[in-house]
C-alpha cells in the first residue's frame, strides 16, 4: 500500500513573471497538474533535463527531507532549485514522517560529513554506528551505497532515491532489488526511484512513468527505450559498433 497517494500542481498560484523560469518551463512538467502513486515502487524515467529529478526534490522538501538521510542533513548543489515545491500539494493515506531523499550526486559529500562529525569529540564514531560501523569511504563506491541502503532502508517511510544505481555493479543491482523487495513485503515502504537501469526498471510490478519532451505518461517496461536500447545493443553490438566508429559522415 502507498502512503503518498497524490502530487498536485496549482499552476494557478504560479506569478506570471515565474511560469517561464525555470523549473516551471520544463513541457513535461508544465505539462503536470495531479500525478496518482498507486503502487508501493515507482520508476521515474526520461532522458536528462526531462524533469524527473526536479520533480523528486520538490516532493522530498515537502515532506520536510534533506538531500541525504531525512531531515537531519542538507547538502546542496548550486543549481538546486525547489521553487516546484512551492505550488505543490501532496495527499496522504496514511500519512507517514519519516523516509530518505537519497541523491547519488552527493553523495560523497554526504560521506565526508559523516566523517566530519566522527571526528568532532563529542559524537566521535558513533557517526558511523548507522552506517555499519566504519567511514564510508572506507568502502569502495558501490558498497558505500549498499551500506548506506542497508541501514537507512529500515523504517516505515516514503524513499525518494535519484539515481540509486549509479555505483552499483549489475550484481549489485540485484542485491538492492532484494533491499526494496523485502522492505516492500513487509508493507512499511514506498519507493518513488529517478532511473535510468532498465535492470531496476524490470521490478516486479512496480509503475513506470515516462517524462518525454510534452507529457508524464505511466508505460510497459518493455516500451521504455532503456530496454529496447539496450535489448537491441547486447543483440546488435557490431551494428552499433559500424555506425558509432565509422568515418563516413
Amino acid at each position: 500500500m502507498s502512503f503518498l497517494k497524490r502530487i498536485t500542481l496549482d499552476w494557478e498560484s504560479l506569478s506570471h513573471e515565474n511560469e517561464h523560469q525555470f523549473p516551471f518551463q520544463i513541457p513535461a512538467l508544465r505539462s503536470l497538474s495531479t500525478l496518482n502513486f498507486e503502487r508501493n515502487v515507482t520508476f521515474l524515467t526520461g532522458e536528462n533535463g526531462s524533469g524527473k529529478s526536479t520533480l523528486l526534490e520538490s516532493i522530498g522538501l515537502r515532506c520536510g527531507f534533506s538531500i541525504i538521510g531525512g531531515k537531519d542533513l542538507v547538502i546542496q548543489k548550486e543549481k538546486d532549485n525547489g521553487s516546484l515545491a512551492s505550488i505543490m500539494k501532496l495527499s496522504w493515506m496514511p500519512k507517514v514522517n519519516s523516509g530518505v531523499y537519497f541523491r547519488a550526486e552527493t553523495f560523497d559529500t554526504f560521506a565526508n560529513y559523516i566523517d566530519e562529525l566522527a571526528n568532532d569529540p563529542f559524537i566521535g564514531k558513533s557517526a558511523y554506528g548507522p552506517y555499519g560501523g566504519k567511514s564510508l569511504n572506507e568502502r569502495s563506491h558501490g558498497q558505500a551505497f549498499l551500506t548506506f541502503f542497508s541501514n537507512r532502508l529500515d523504517k516505515k517511510g516514503l524513499y525518494l532515491l535519484d539515481e540509486p544505481e549509479s555505483a552499483l555493479s549489475p550484481q549489485n543491482q540485484l542485491t538492492f532489488m532484494r533491499l526494496i523487495w523485502e522492505m516492500e513485503q513487509s508493507g512499511q515502504a514506498q519507493f518513488i526511484i529517478a532511473t535510468h537501469s532498465p535492470m531496476l526498471m524490470a521490478y516486479p510490478h512496480a509503475e513506470i512513468l515516462h517524462f518525454s519532451e510534452s507529457s508524464i505518461d505511466p508505460i510497459e517496461y518493455e516500451e521504455t527505450e532503456h530496454y529496447s536500447l539496450t535489448r537491441d545493443f547486447l543483440n546488435h553490438r557490431e551494428r552499433y559498433f559500424d555506425m558509432l566508429f565509422s568515418d563516413d559522415e
